[in-house]
């Protein structure tokens, strides 16, 4: 309901109310009765409201991860990485449909790129994912980067709890493309897939090493008609070059694996090698030492957010950092002087508490 240019009273109540029954629809147990019956409509709104920045849903979001907790941990959390082109949407969409075949329940959480400027992002995932965006079985969720570190959602990992909150039993995150990103994902995730283009000139060039240290499987993507060639040459390719990194601690050989989204040729041969990795990794231990390591790391980046949400947030520094930017523009001070001068006013303040 939009304001005419010159509101009445009853008009502006009115909109006071509405926004007053919008927000107390958003009641954690509420939300969290609806997740845990499955309902899409009571998961989309939980994530909607850990994106909030509002003070008031940052704190109902709190209180529903809570409730949530207990009933996390059980999913299989696989990220999904490429460049642009190599057809992540299209085999996200063939392979959570044989999932779903398979009696599975999955949450997709794609990540968008979004304008550093204003924040607008496509969101064009659920158009790329037609059909497996309508199935009951398959729950997909677009959300802007809104410039967080690598493409990756602020909130990516809270959606994740969630998610397996409302039953979902594999969770595939998408990222934006192959960069920082993969680090994020890598850190939120159980098993990480990487899909390679084939027939894009030499195979092994322009590929980071850091990032294919990272992959648990390499999947050389659109391998059908007259380019079924180069996927198999390009798997040999990948799968020699991989000889040449040191052994995973967990004991896990990384797979190279061919497939055709188009085509759903080798979707069920992936999900083999996801499901040999797992076992494997649940008998060996390293599985839940992983988890454990993970939890940790996101305790320090929740840490480290909060600290510049608080810092950036505090009166004194904003007109500091004014004032600070004017005596840089004249050279008249150093950037390390000057953070260090504002560091010293935060704590300052805080001692004064």
């Amino acid at each position: 309901m939009a304001l005419s240019k010159n509101p009445d009273k009853k008009q502006i109540n009115r909109l006071v109310e509405l926004n007053k029954k919008h927000h107390a629809a958003r009641d954690p147990k509420k939300i969290f009765e609806g997740l845990r019956k499955g309902e899409k409509t009571a998961l989309a709104e939980a994530i909607t409201l850990c994106e909030s920045a509002r003070a008031d849903d940052q704190q109902s979001a709190r209180q529903l991860l809570q409730h949530c907790l207990p009933h996390t941990g059980k999913s299989l959390r696989i990220g999904i990485t490429g460049v642009p082109g190599v057809g992540k949407s299209t085999f996200i969409e063939s392979f959570g449909q044989y999932l779903v075949k398979q009696g599975k329940k999955i949450a997709v959480l794609a990540v968008d790129p979004s304008s550093e400027k204003t924040g607008g992002s496509i969101l064009g995932d659920k158009t790329r994912m037609v059909n497996l965006s309508v199935n009951p079985g398959a729950f997909i969720r677009p959300t802007s980067s809104r410039g967080s570190l690598g493409g990756v959602a602020q909130r990516t990992r809270e959606s994740i709890l969630l998610c397996e909150a409302a039953g979902y039993d594999v969770i595939l995150i998408e990222t934006v493309g192959v960069g920082q990103s993969e680090t994020a994902v890598h850190s939120m995730t159980d098993f990480f897939l990487l899909l390679m283009l084939a027939g894009a000139g030499d195979e092994l060039q322009g590929i980071k090493r850091g990032i294919m240290e990272m992959a648990d499987a390499l999947v050389i993507t659109k391998a059908d008609g007259d380019n079924t060639k180069n996927a198999t040459r390009a798997k040999s390719l990948y799968k020699n070059a991989l000889h040449l990194f040191p052994a995973n601690e967990n004991n896990w050989i990384p797979q190279v694996d061919v497939v055709s989204a188009a085509e759903n040729k080798g979707i069920e041969k992936v999900w083999e090698t996801i499901c040999s990795y797992e076992n494997l990794t649940k008998t060996n231990g390293h599985f839940q030492k992983k988890r454990k390591n993970q939890q940790e790391y996101w305790m320090h980046e929740a840490l480290k957010e909060q600290l510049l949400h608080e810092f950036y947030n505090n009166p004194a520094i904003t007109k500091q950092i004014k004032q600070l930017t004017k005596k840089l523009a004249g050279n008249e001070i150093t950037s390390y002087d000057a953070a260090r001068l504002l560091i010293e006013l935060y704590q300052h303040g805080k001692k004064n508490i």
